[in-house]
């Protein structure tokens, strides 16, 4: 059993009600008080569970300046009142901040029974190796 301290336990609320307040307003097709609700509280949530200095060096690392500018630049456009265009950018800063780690997540659900056996279908398999490929340091 994982142990959290009490200010990660806030982090994983703050980050769950930005995700739900993200996808809420997403669905209620891009309504943009809820999206910036939702940036809000993802990002303080994200810095409370792993804390505010390792947060600044996971975003502000040399290699990943490009995915860090269009992640915050698609938080800033969605707080000035564009969504669509916010929530393009944010997605595509999100997948290169977190390339890295889609290998591991394939990995970890190829092995799970009923979706390692959905992940085989001929259509979804071509798409899930692609996303699956460990050389992502381009």
């Amino acid at each position: 059993m994982i142990s959290l301290t009490d200010s990660q336990k806030i982090g994983m609320g703050l980050t769950g009600f930005g995700v739900f307040f993200l996808f809420f307003g997403m669905m209620l097709f891009f309504d943009k008080a809820l999206l910036a609700i939702g940036n809000i509280l993802f990002v303080s949530g994200l810095s409370f569970v792993i804390g505010l200095e390792r947060t600044f060096r996971f975003f502000f690392q040399r290699h990943k300046v490009k995915a860090t500018s269009f992640f915050l630049g698609g938080v800033f456009v969605v707080l000035i009142g564009w969504p669509i265009i916010g929530v393009v950018l944010e997605l595509y800063g999100f997948f290169l901040l977190f390339r890295g780690f889609f290998p591991v997540a394939v990995g970890f659900i190829r092995r799970v029974p009923v979706l390692g056996s959905l992940l085989s279908l001929p259509g979804i398999r071509t798409l899930v190796d692609k996303i699956g490929e460990s050389n992502t340091m381009v």
